[in-house]
């Protein structure tokens, strides 16, 4: 109450001035960087709080201490947007043609297609809103405030600039405030900054450039406090808080559309286009060059333009996407939204967070330094086992007794705990002090043993004035010692001597442990040092005093949070398919550039802050980008600029990220992958897809199935874009030269329905191609309909043509009916596009192998199917009189087979031709 009642006598002769406008604004955006008194006079308040009437009067003013609900569209017009397409505007345009014409099952399933697709669309949206929602969760429900010199509880909306808040361990701080008083607190800002443990904060004073995890005297809304007391003067509320600039960022971030749909458009315009063209061409010529009747003419073309359109590919399409889900699933990635399936396939570059993502947000004693020895620790989490090793080697704690007593202190002067829940180990309390008690864990030591043998009967709590913790100890046996631990510096100059060998103590060699420390940190390791000192058993209160200059120093230990083993790997296989890994963290360089050299990033001895970024204009960051891998101290704005800074590269960026913090960048993203488990809600809100396991292997997995998901697609693209060329091709050249139809308009309906819904699903089944994640990524820009596509599809067009009128030929000079001689000519269109099916599974090497001819059990599931479809409308007479078709002779069947075969041999020596011209021209 002392610094209360005196910073009430600094502020109040000043409490009615009104600072200059321009020097309050600045203030505004400077708390960190101000005097406490200089705070409280710009906010015009008292350490003993704001009346009542002052508080409601700013509440008028500033608003409640909640998020903003942005404004939203009317359900019906969003519904409505997802038909805002071309391609569906030729799929409505194509049911009411097919309506007309009276053909109505290919009408509901044509307006089936449509309406799933925008029912999909609509499900999906809104992904924003909910992400804000998570966000405005966040803030504290209740807090504790001064107001008019009295303490009492307001509900956190009610907080206005200038409210005293008073705060204590397990709290969430309600709104961001400027430090007043503190007393041995620490808060957990990783949603915020990524730092994976929590951080010491002051009263002092900070930079007017500190970044954000360095502002010292600043808690932040929607963080916890883990440990000690403080009071703190609200600066912001609602959306001016952080977290409020970040649900800011959300609602202003543009989401881009997925190379899939923008190849999609495109595609769709074109082939629109092309077949509009096509139709209007033969119209003209049949009505003025043949002399048809029109009304006939203009049937028949319809016709020909509803059998040229596939209909069926989006349904297809959707049909991959969602068995890419199914699959994703099984890799542990949940997929909120279908089409980033497609483009985590063509990703070149990976946005990473370290915390919880490479890493395992769990810290651990990584190295252990005695009087002689630096050994290494290794180990899974807060799992009490692991191996110590000294250069390479293993060794065990029972040699070296300094390690006991190292352990013992660690776990005596220790407020944490450890438990195991179903096989996992988790800490309750401050992590590093769990990972300390896993450290003892290691060295052999119980600490529950310990703890029990060893009552404690004083402490002294750390305090980041004076940088240490102690404990005092006694066990039945009548002995005492006192514990300490802390900032190695600090507990070196509080040291006479240092533990030397069988336990004997020896001159302090001060140089030696500096060097030692230096080197650990230098690793992005945070180092503790431990010492003791024996006192008599009737010490029974620890006063400061007693332990200065009279311990004796133990050893240390350097923490990190661990690289996740698996991550290693990983990001090896990502570099083996062309895709780039960066690491963008808000934690320290020094310990983002150790974990960068571990887990093998490009470039690992580079690393660029966010204080580098912000002296980066646009142009400078879009070169330097390239360069970097590593980017440490960041904020949202950091996060989210580099990732439009790669973007702006031609790049299609996926970022991954389980904090507030990244839910702006993850939006952004053209692929963003939030952590499940330990995720907030605002980044898988804001993400395409969720890793159920937090594990970044699961990432190579999910892009894996994202290009075998493409290739599938595009296999099926490649399927389905020759066969109805090769049938409008059909129709086309007998209109063109005034000849008999070889199919019938109600037949190529058929074709097209029956081979649509079975072979070309068919295709969506295939499993992922060998030397998939050898493949570099495509390019953003590489269209769906390519060169080779194009060629693909004018050369079986044309061997369609050449099998179609072989046999229709074949069957006129016969002597044939009509309608025999179109049945073969039937069943040969869909004999060949069976072979072709054969062909298309295996684009990128050979067709001519066992395991290519034994396909999978879908494709031979689906042949089955179309053979005794074919079957029936050829030998059943019902249907014989539906589809105008006769029975074929036995031999006849046999030619249609064969000439299927023929048309596979040579697009299939055609492929190996072009593959072995394009190797040679790689090497």
């Amino acid at each position: 109450m002392k610094l209360i009642e005196t910073l009430n006598d600094l502020v109040h002769t000043q409490q009615e001035i009104t600072m200059p406008e321009a020097e309050a604004k600045k203030a505004l955006s400077m708390w960190h960087s101000q005097a406490v008194e200089e705070v409280l006079q710009v906010l015009n308040t008292l350490a003993s709080g704001l009346s009542e009437d002052e508080a409601k009067a700013r509440i008028e003013t500033h608003g409640a201490n909640c998020l903003p609900e942005p404004p939203k569209r009317n359900a019906l017009i969003r519904f409505a947007l997802h038909f805002h397409n071309i391609l569906i505007y030729v799929l409505i345009s194509s049911a009411i043609i097919t309506a007309f014409l009276d053909h109505w099952i290919d009408t509901a399933v044509i307006l089936a297609v449509v309406v799933a697709n925008a029912i999909i669309g609509f499900i999906q949206e809104g992904k924003a809103e909910k992400a804000m929602e998570s966000i405005r969760q966040m803030l504290a429900p209740h807090a504790n405030v001064m107001r008019g010199g009295e303490r009492i509880s307001v509900e956190g909306k009610c907080l206005v600039p200038g409210d005293i808040v008073l705060l204590e361990a397990g709290d969430k701080v309600p709104a961001d405030l400027r430090l007043m008083t503190a007393h041995s607190i620490s808060v957990h800002e990783a949603i915020l900054t990524g730092e994976s443990v929590p951080v010491e904060k002051s009263i002092q004073a900070v930079a007017e450039n500190a970044s954000l995890g360095d502002r010292s005297c600043m808690v932040f809304s929607g963080t916890l406090l883990t440990s000690g007391q403080c009071t703190g003067v609200v600066v912001a509320t609602g959306s001016h808080t952080e977290i409020g600039r970040i649900s800011g960022l959300l609602s202003e971030v543009e989401t881009l559309t997925t190379p899939l749909v923008q190849q999609m458009g495109v595609f769709a315009k074109w082939l629109t286009i092309f077949i509009l063209l096509i139709a209007g061409l033969l119209l003209a010529h049949g009505y003025f060059v043949g002399h048809h009747a029109f009304t006939e003419l203009f049937m028949v073309v319809v016709g020909l333009s509803v059998a040229a359109i596939p209909e069926g590919l989006p349904a297809v399409l959707t049909i991959t996407l969602a068995i890419g889900v199914q699959a994703m699933a099984k890799q542990n990635a949940i997929v909120r939204r279908l089409p980033a399936i497609e483009t985590l396939g063509s990703v070149s570059v990976i946005c990473t967070d370290k915390t919880g993502t490479l890493t395992r947000n769990e810290m651990m004693v990584a190295s252990v330094l005695t009087h002689q020895h630096l050994f290494t620790l290794d180990g899974i989490g807060y799992e009490p086992k692991g191996l110590l090793k000294l250069k390479d080697a293993d060794v065990p704690p029972s040699a070296y007794a300094v390690l006991e007593e190292l352990a013992r202190a660690a776990a005596l002067c220790n407020d944490a705990a450890l438990r195991e829940q179903a096989d996992v180990w988790a800490v309750e309390g401050d992590p590093m002090e769990g990972a300390l008690l896993a450290f003892s864990g290691k060295m052999k030591v119980d600490a529950r043993k310990e703890q029990a043998a060893w009552t404690r009967t004083d402490a002294i709590p750390f305090d980041a004035k004076h940088r240490f913790m102690a404990t005092l100890n006694h066990d039945h046996e009548h002995h005492a010692f006192v514990f300490v631990k802390g900032a190695p510096e600090q507990i070196i100059s509080m040291c006479k001597d240092q533990r030397g060998v069988d336990g004997e103590t020896e001159l302090l060699d001060t140089a030696y442990w500096n060097e030692k420390a230096e080197s650990i940190a230098a690793l992005g390791q945070r180092v503790l040092a431990f010492a003791a000192q024996s006192v008599q058993p009737k010490h029974t209160v620890l006063q400061q005093g007693e332990i200065v200059d009279t311990l004796t120093l133990l050893g240390m230990v350097g923490m990190i949070d661990p690289p996740r083993s698996e991550a290693i790997a990983a990001v090896a296989e990502c570099h083996g398919a062309g895709i780039r890994v960066k690491m963008i963290t808000g934690d320290h360089a020094k310990t983002a550039v150790a974990i960068g050299k571990q887990i093998g990033l490009q470039n690992p001895d580079k690393v660029l802050t966010g204080v580098d970024l912000d002296s980066m204009d646009d142009f400078t960051l879009k070169s330097a980008i390239l360069e970097c891998d590593i980017f440490a101290r960041t904020s949202p704005e950091h996060k989210l600029r580099l990732v439009m800074a790669l973007q702006s590269q031609g790049m299609t960026v996926a970022m991954t990220g389980d904090g507030v913090n990244d839910a702006p960048a993850l939006k952004r993203a053209d692929a963003g992958i939030a952590m499940g488990r330990k995720g907030s809600e605002a980044a898988k809100e804001s993400a395409d897809l969720v890793l159920v396991d937090d594990n970044f292997t699961s990432i190579v997995a999910a892009v894996r199935e994202g290009r075998t998901v493409y290739d599938n697609i595009k296999k099926v693209i490649s399927w389905t874009l020759p066969t109805n060329a090769g049938e409008a091709m059909c129709i086309i050249v007998a209109l063109l030269l005034g000849a008999t139809l070889p199919v019938t308009p109600i037949q190529i309906l058929w074709i097209n329905l029956i081979t649509a819904m079975t072979l070309g699903i068919a295709l969506a089944f295939e499993p992922t191609e060998e030397n998939t994640m050898r493949r570099p990524p495509r390019s953003r820009d590489e269209p769906l309909l390519s060169g080779e596509l194009v060629w693909h599809i004018g050369l079986v067009a044309i061997l369609f043509l050449c099998g179609v009128y072989g046999i229709f030929s074949y069957a006129v000079d016969r002597g044939y009916s009509v309608e025999l001689a179109r049945t073969l000519a039937l069943n040969t269109l869909v004999v060949m596009e069976i072979f072709h099916l054969f062909f298309i599974r295996n684009i990128y090497g050979t067709s001519l192998t066992w395991k290519a001819v034994r396909g999978t059990k879908v494709v031979w599931l689906t042949v089955m199917i179309v053979a005794v479809a074919q079957m029936a409308i050829t030998y059943l007479p019902p249907l014989q009189e539906i589809f105008a078709t006769e029975s074929i002779p036995f031999w006849d069947g046999v030619l249609v087979v064969s000439i299927g075969a023929s048309l596979f041999t040579i697009i299939e020596t055609e492929k190996q031709i072009r593959l072995r011209l394009r190797n040679k021209q790689t090497v």
